[in-house]
């Protein structure tokens, strides 16, 4: 079996169903859209605009908000990726959606959408929305080398960071927070591996690592 086709069997048999999605919370979806380039599994990641109100020039997957109009998660996921990268709903694979969404920092339970595109996809960013796309080796989310641990005080979750530098550009690029845990939740599903590095997982309020765990028990 090749590798893409290896990754969404592994994706398909340990992720899906998850809890009953929060009838309060507002809701956004993310794409993590994957790709084989040369025999290696890539993931693409953007730089949100400076121009944006919030989270502006963080590393995340693309994606937003669910509108009124959208079916469920999967459609969020496309219709913003679409709107950001301009990439088609025709152009993406659609493997599965991670189980349990995940509260962000600002309060939105969102749920990631795994699928893959063609490696020859060139993304067209909406400069009002995107600075930057470029794509990252997904088991760099599961080796330690690039890897910080950020312990905050109190009784926050300890929130992963990884640094890339892309070889292309030479551009460095820090990957972090929500947008982390679930390139980590991928790599470990999608690719059947553990983590080298130390989840940080003392804390019981640390939600987004405990779905790290759950993953890693079902390898």
């Amino acid at each position: 079996m090749d590798l893409k086709n290896q990754v969404i069997a592994n994706l398909k048999r340990h992720a899906g169903g998850g809890s009953p999605e929060s009838p309060v919370r507002p809701k956004a979806s993310v794409l993590v859209p994957l790709f084989v380039k040369h025999g290696e599994l890539y993931v693409l990641l953007t730089v949100r605009s400076e121009q944006l109100r919030t989270n502006a020039g963080e590393v995340c997957f693309p994606g937003g908000k669910s509108e009124p109009g959208d079916a469920d998660p999967v459609h969020t996921a496309l219709r913003e990726a679409g709107e950001e990268i301009g990439v088609a709903a025709g152009q993406v694979e659609v493997v599965c959606t991670l189980p349990e969404p995940i509260v962000s920092k600002g309060g939105l339970l969102v749920s990631a959408v795994v699928g893959f595109i063609d490696g020859s996809f060139r993304p067209r960013p909406n400069p009002a929305e995107v600075s930057a796309v470029f794509a990252v080796p997904l088991d760099l989310f599961v080796q330690e080398k690039d890897h910080v641990l950020l312990r905050p005080q109190g009784t926050s979750p300890a929130l992963h960071s990884f640094h890339f530098v892309d070889p292309d550009s030479g551009r460095r690029y820090r990957i972090f927070g929500l947008t982390a845990v679930f390139a980590i939740l991928v790599a470990v599903l999608g690719l059947g591996r553990r983590p080298e590095f130390d989840l940080g997982s003392g804390s019981p309020a640390d939600g987004p690592n405990s779905r790290i765990i759950t993953a890693m028990s079902k390898l």
